[in-house]
């Protein structure tokens, strides 16, 4: 008798084939009713197009981008100071995608009835292949409202943040098509009450909105450190002020911004998250002086606009893994999307996941009709 006929045990009988591949948009009816019901029904076959990217390579990046974390280097091989967070080739994937379908430029690029619905529809989706490169494509959505309180600077800086090219190069902005902006509020002793910031602003000449300054002090948390800006506060003789601080100075010179450390998180982990200080930082004052929490908060409402869709889109996410599992394990002979309790729990999902969903466009509605 030959028992090695009998010895192979692996054999793969009651799991769900891959979901990979699908079409997000195509396989979510409620995101299709109410891009319809918010405007926004123009855009289809542009959030279509999307969809299938995030099924698809957008998907597998995602997994490549959080397995592969981002890795810091404070110094070259030489010894010379550079800060610079290295990526994995997958995340530059999935920004370069983003920027080129205008996620973080649609709705201020080309305004239109249902433009910030479209553009959430699609972020929805990205979302839903990957959330840590949302940050960064968030932040530089966001920053406008905020830049455009500073004519002089938004003149300057706003055409390359609504360019679509992705351009990762540690240079200046000068030699750029593209940027991207991030943001630097939080500090140890303060965390959500950024007016107890210690950090300082030393006016360089004149003081005043649109001039230059230098900051020193120090933030607990700097989102997305690779970007080629920050909105970020300081203190002045007047109180809480806004500035805008680049990587680079003008001289195409580093900007005096340290990086300290990438933090250790449980999830997100495609997404460099940081501690820097500012160590006589060139930056520049938006807004008017001592209203700098007036001032950020118009880049800051734009990104908890971008909580609501992204905690949408991981609600949807999960609905629709759990479906697709539950369509085809089965379990005492039947399959579990035939059993009466199972499916109680995917109704309450898919009707908690519609809800967010529904509220989450209703809000960019209302952003197109400000």
């Amino acid at each position: 008798m030959n028992l090695h006929q009998f010895a192979e045990t692996h054999e793969v009988t009651n799991q769900p084939p891959a979901l990979d591949g699908a079409n997000l948009w195509r396989i979510d009816l409620p995101l299709q009713e109410w891009v319809r019901r918010c405007g926004a029904g123009w855009a289809e076959s542009r959030i279509d197009a999307y969809g299938a990217l995030a099924g698809g390579p957008l998907m597998a990046a995602g997994f490549l981008a959080n397995q592969n974390k981002p890795v810091f280097h404070s110094h070259d091989r030489y010894g010379h100071r550079i800060d610079l967070v290295e990526f994995h080739p997958a995340y530059h994937e999935l920004m370069r995608t983003a920027i080129e379908h205008g996620l973080p430029s649609l709705p201020w690029a080309h305004p239109q009835p249902g433009a910030h619905v479209a553009r959430a529809g699609m972020t929805y989706l990205h979302s839903q292949a990957e959330a840590g490169s949302g940050c960064p494509l968030t932040m530089t959505f966001a920053s406008v409202p905020a830049l455009r309180l500073q004519p002089d600077l938004a003149e300057q800086w706003l055409p390359k943040v609504l360019a679509t090219e992705y351009d990762p190069r540690n240079v200046g902005m000068a030699h750029k098509a593209g940027v991207t902006l991030g943001m630097a509020m939080t500090e140890k002793q303060g965390g959500t009450d950024v007016r107890a910031n210690t950090t300082r602003a030393f006016a360089v000449g004149s003081p005043g909105p649109g001039q230059a300054y230098e900051l020193v002090g120090h933030k607990w948390f700097c989102s997305a450190p690779m970007c080629d800006a920050f909105l970020t506060l300081a203190q002045t003789d007047k109180g809480l002020s806004c500035f805008l601080l680049p990587r680079h100075r003008p001289d195409d010179t580093r900007n005096e911004f340290y990086i300290q450390r990438l933090k250790d998180k449980l999830g997100n982990c495609s997404n460099a998250s940081s501690e820097v200080e500012f160590r006589g930082a060139l930056a520049w004052m938006i807004g008017e002086e001592g209203r700098g929490v007036p001032t950020i908060i118009e880049m800051v409402a734009m990104t908890r606009f971008d909580c609501m869709v992204g905690s949408s889109a991981l609600m949807r996410q999960a609905l629709s893994q759990a479906a697709h599992h539950c369509a085809h394990r089965q379990v005492g002979g039947r399959l579990l999307a035939d059993q009466p309790l199972m499916q109680n729990v995917l109704a309450d999902l898919a009707l908690e996941s519609e809800a967010a969903l529904a509220l989450s466009l209703r809000m960019g509605q209302a952003l197109d009709h400000l």
